[in-house]
């Protein structure tokens, strides 16, 4: 006699890589191929925090000095990465975070690194002063537009679970930095009575081993750009709601914090908690849905499709837009982690990294 019918899997899902040590969470995809990973510091041994892919081996890079910081404020080496990002100029730029274990930071630990593709070498570093990446700063995300000023701008999120949450613009040229959107509305984390995400079908809370449950604080983390250029997109780990603001009011520092936030776009349900974000040339968006194990897409037209659906994306986190035509995405069991589950990991490696088909490239704002 035949079972009962249960969920059945949406697209097509094909596994790129699995690990074994630590988990990932940032993926980005060169141009020519290469395929690049970072795996923060919280609390798993971490023998290198950003990775290149290499006939199935994660090698250290650009090479293991990189990656062995000498302390938290070590400007020189990578501390604790949060994500790597392919420039439109097939660049590779890591987000370092200064923060193991969310720690408070210090001057020379959040950080922004260059690394020249055809050489394999720091070509930049550029570090914030203390009044834009402040000891609670969680650097998580960023995305480019080098046609702005002499080398370009980045936009960072600050996804802080215990301090401002807002945006931060980054001149590459100058290497000058500062906070947009610093505590809006929009890039703080839901409250509990407004969002109560699920996954795996019990509540995603942090769960201590001991006291009282409490609703996950984490602020302004998924981060795309359109694909003109014109709006940046971002979404609050914990919530249900997305946003989006002109880049040209985040760019002009002659503009108030209020003439700013006058240019918020609240973007509406997106169905889901999300960690990711992205878009493609087509001037498709991505979200990732960590309740639901699913990427999903939000199409010029404004309508939501599946794109993929897949027990296995068991916290789908980052993704890349690739010009081979795929989507890449790392699922890495996040919400398994002994903070949420009463101080037990649940983690079962080996995490994975995945692609999918989407037929579209990645957007490069480029001269």
């Amino acid at each position: 006699m035949n079972g009962p019918v249960g969920a059945e899997p949406v697209g097509t899902l094909e596994l790129v890589h699995t690990f074994t040590g630590p988990m990932p969470t940032g993926v980005s995809v060169s141009h020519t191929g290469r395929i690049f990973v970072n795996f923060p510091k919280w609390g798993d041994e971490v023998p290198a925090t950003v990775v290149e892919l290499r006939d199935g081996a994660e090698a250290p890079f650009p090479d293991q000095g990189w990656n062995s910081p000498s302390g938290d404020d070590d400007a020189n080496a990578f501390v604790s990465v949060q994500s790597i990002v392919v420039d439109p100029a097939d660049r590779l730029w890591v987000v370092d975070t200064g923060s193991p274990m969310f720690q408070p930071t210090k001057p020379g630990g959040p950080k922004l690194v260059r690394v020249d593709l055809d050489s394999d070498t720091v070509a930049q570093v550029i570090t914030f002063p203390t009044d834009v990446a402040l000891p609670s700063t969680y650097l998580n995300d960023v995305r480019f537009d080098l046609r702005r000023g002499e080398a370009g701008i980045a936009y960072i999120t600050d996804s802080s679970d215990s301090g401002p949450n807002g945006i931060i613009v980054v001149d590459l040229a100058t290497g000058a930095s500062w906070r947009r959107l610093h505590e809006h509305p929009s890039t703080k984390a839901e409250q509990l009575r407004t969002f109560r995400p699920v996954v795996e079908g019990r509540p995603f809370l942090e769960r201590p081993a001991e006291g009282e449950p409490k609703p996950i604080g984490m602020g302004s983390d998924g981060i795309a750009i359109a694909a003109d250029g014109s709006r940046l997109h971002y979404c609050p780990l914990a919530s249900r709601h997305w946003y989006s603001v002109a880049t040209d009011a985040l760019v002009d520092r002659a503009l108030s914090d209020e003439e700013v936030a006058a240019t918020v776009v609240d973007e509406g349900d997106k169905g889901g908690g999300s960690d990711g974000l992205e878009t493609d040339d087509a001037g498709r968006f991505y979200l990732t849905s960590y309740e639901q194990n699913a990427v999903l897409r939000r199409r010029p037209d404004g309508e939501y499709e599946t794109v993929v659906h897949d027990p296995r994306l068991l916290w789908p986190d980052t993704m890349s837009v690739a010009v081979d035509g795929y989507l890449y995405v790392t699922a890495n069991q996040l919400h398994r982690q002994a903070k949420y589950q009463r101080g037990q990991d649940l983690r079962r490696k080996p995490y994975a990294l995945f692609r999918t088909r989407i037929a579209a490239g990645p957007v490069l704002l480029r001269r």
